[in-house]
């Protein structure tokens, strides 16, 4: 239940008639917002509808084009994000900001050590560490390595990091993207404990149920513009979800495809990922839409990267009937199985390269004629593209990491698809993407398995997979300990099977 707020006091922080051009693309036009102390006011929209650059903003990571901002009442101009921090506005990124080479702790403390006379207090800040991870629901070991850990893991560890400044104003930008429902959960207790301090939330995310019931205030963003803003109580999942795509989103899974064929593409027996998938075994049809589902941690990214040769693995695996090995990820592509990773920004996307460069890489050899690469029939791919898949953005010639995060995975399906594989493996399809691209991704999956391609999808969002799968396997403790089919595919079953704790008895 959400903290009463009153109208009558001045806002701790306020935005007017905030804009923001890229050259001549405007992202943001007259924005006017406006967040009390003591208050979660949560910020919604599409992809690319300008919520991360308003915030981006508001926390002094970039200045506005024109507007102003007030704190207090007083028009305030910041230099940097140091500046708005020592002001007691900070920012959880979206992105991972972390340094992957150093410890949780040495990340969490980094340029503010803990010392015990004139040399760092280790022991002090691992304690310091361990409690502050624990306190948002997680436990990951002071001293481990960054670069070790998994995504849910790094946001936690980030998260931890920006808390520990002293705050007026909290931003979250996606907070919740990577995280369990547990990890969920315990962030949003987080979250209105320092609400009920007088601290001053924003917070963005595509959950519409988890802005339900965090938020006090919700403001919608389309295109750069604010479309609506009314206290949370007047608004439903539904009409968040219409505000801000600007229709009805009734039906967001598509129908599903007709019969799947009993003819097997794909063995799996007895794989081992050594230290992270024991003994799997499955096998995929053709035009089927597999699912697999588990806690974080369950082995399921690991034994995808395991089969494709991204990981060492050992096993049996057969592709239409024939043994296959594969001692590297192009050594899978050649066979036909495309696997899009989880982490399209860290692997799956070159966000420093144009989206011509992105589109194509993986399937080069397809545009190099007399030993050169054909440019014009690149680009004609590109146009096609983004036709296709549609890929929102105003000019062809911006880097992948100017896009939208749905519209980044829209690139990376579009480039794997280039290699026209038989089978898909889809790693998070959905992570940190809004419901109108979600609705557009579901189409896509559905269509790849109508034209008789096969599909794997790995999702923590198991609504997402009783929506759009045939079937579901379900991973505990790095091995397949399950599977679900038709009634049978509901939350309750797989959480029965992905904790090993049956309904009644104790969390």
């Amino acid at each position: 239940m959400t903290a009463a707020i009153s109208h009558d006091s001045a806002p701790l922080l306020e935005a007017v008639g905030l804009s923001k051009t890229f050259g001549i693309v405007e992202v943001l036009r007259d924005i006017g917002l406006t967040v009390k102390a003591g208050e979660v006011h949560a910020i919604i929209g599409e992809n690319g509808a300008g919520k991360s650059t308003l915030m981006k903003i508001l926390a002094g990571n970039q200045p506005p084009t024109r507007g102003e901002m007030r704190m207090d009442g007083q028009p305030v101009t910041f230099s940097g994000p140091v500046d708005a921090e020592n002001r007691g506005i900070v920012l959880v990124h979206q992105e991972i900001l972390l340094a992957p080479d150093l410890t949780v702790a040495q990340n969490i403390y980094l340029g503010r050590e803990l010392k015990k006379g004139l040399t760092v207090d280790d022991r002090a800040m691992n304690e310091s560490a361990a409690k502050a991870i624990r306190d948002l629901g997680g436990d990951i070991d002071p001293n481990a390595i960054v670069s070790r850990l998994s995504i849910a893991q790094r946001q936690l560890v980030q998260i931890a990091r920006v808390l520990l400044v002293p705050h007026r104003v909290v931003i979250f930008d996606e907070p919740t993207a990577s995280l369990t429902p547990h990890e969920t959960e315990a962030l949003l207790k987080v979250i209105k404990d320092i609400r009920a301090k007088g601290v001053a939330v924003l917070y963005i995310s595509h959950r519409l149920p988890e802005v339900k019931e965090i938020a006090d205030r919700v403001t919608v963003l389309r295109d750069g513009r604010l479309v609506a803003s009314h206290d949370a109580s007047e608004l439903e999942p539904a009409d968040m979800a219409r505000l801000m795509v600007g229709r009805d989103v009734a039906k967001l899974y598509p129908d599903r495809h007709a019969g799947v064929a009993r003819e097997v593409v794909l063995e799996v027996e007895h794989l081992d990922v050594p230290g992270y998938a024991q003994d799997a075994s499955f096998q995929l049809r053709k035009g089927e839409i597999l699912g697999f589902a588990g806690l974080v941690g369950a082995g399921r990214t690991e034994l995808m990267e395991g089969l494709v040769g991204l990981r060492p693995s050992r096993g049996t695996v057969r592709l239409n009937g024939k043994p296959i090995s594969f001692q590297d990820v192009h050594a899978s592509l050649k066979a036909g199985i495309a696997y899009l990773s989880e982490d399209r920004k860290g692997k799956g996307l070159l966000l420093t390269k144009d989206l011509r460069v992105n589109l194509t890489l993986a399937s080069l050899g397809k545009f190099v004629n007399a030993l050169q690469i054909d440019r014009k029939r690149e680009s004609d791919a590109l146009d096609e593209a983004i036709r296709e898949f549609d890929i929102r953005t105003g000019r062809k010639d911006i880097l992948a990491g100017q896009l939208s995060g749905g519209n980044q995975q829209k690139l990376l399906l579009a480039k794997m698809m280039m290699l026209d594989p038989s089978i898909v493996i889809i790693d998070e399809p959905t992570r940190g993407i809004d419901i109108g691209n979600k609705e557009q991704i579901y189409k896509f999956i559905a269509k790849l398995a109508e034209e008789g391609r096969s599909i794997i999808v790995v999702s923590s969002e198991m609504q997402e997979l009783i929506g759009i799968c045939d079937r579901i396997l379900v991973m505990r403790s790095s091995r397949i300990v399950g599977e679900v089919t038709g009634d049978h595919m509901n939350e309750n079953e797989i959480v029965v099977l992905a904790t090993g704790v049956k309904t009644g008895e104790a969390a």
